[in-house]
């Protein structure tokens, strides 16, 4: 078991955060996704929050992080979202016209405690944008009709 410490504090504290960019736009790609990265990297580092795994799908982020128990989780990610959004309009100033009063981040975010099912979960995270890529392929379209188990025709 890898168990951290402080002065007078030994601790293990592993989280899944997941937050999304305002409406859900899908923004992260390209040289956009490897600044969110940079970013997102650059602040867990100086708050000492260790990254165990991070995702950057085009429309939300999930990361496996390790905060400090000196650390509330809800400061963390308030500071994250804060401090990455001024960081990514003064990278990208031509997002401030969609985003407007610079809130790249929508309000929220999902926090869940991790434990014994650790691996689990840095498995998810590897494997979800792969999954997101697999659900946006599905499609609506009909080939057979659910009811008789005959073709549907295509003209109708």
């Amino acid at each position: 078991m890898d168990i951290n410490s402080l002065a007078h504090t030994k601790w293990n504290c592993k989280y899944h955060i997941v937050f999304a960019p305002k409406y859900r736009r899908k923004v992260a790609y390209g040289k956009m996704k490897q600044d969110i990265a940079n970013i997102l990297s650059m602040l867990c580092k100086r708050k000492g929050v260790e990254i165990v795994e991070v995702e950057i799908c085009p429309d939300h982020v999930h990361m496996l992080v390790k905060i400090p128990s000196s650390l509330s989780v809800s400061s963390f990610v308030g500071y994250l979202k804060g401090k990455s959004t001024l960081m990514i309009f003064e990278r990208h100033a031509n997002l401030k016209y969609k985003y407007g009063n610079r809130h790249f981040w929508c309000r929220g975010y999902y926090v869940d405690t991790v434990g014994k099912n650790a691996k689990k979960i840095q498995e998810y995270i590897q494997n979800q944008l792969q999954n997101d890529l697999e659900y946006d392929q599905m499609t609506l379209k009909e080939y057979i009709d659910p009811f008789t188990g005959e073709p549907v025709n295509q003209n109708k």
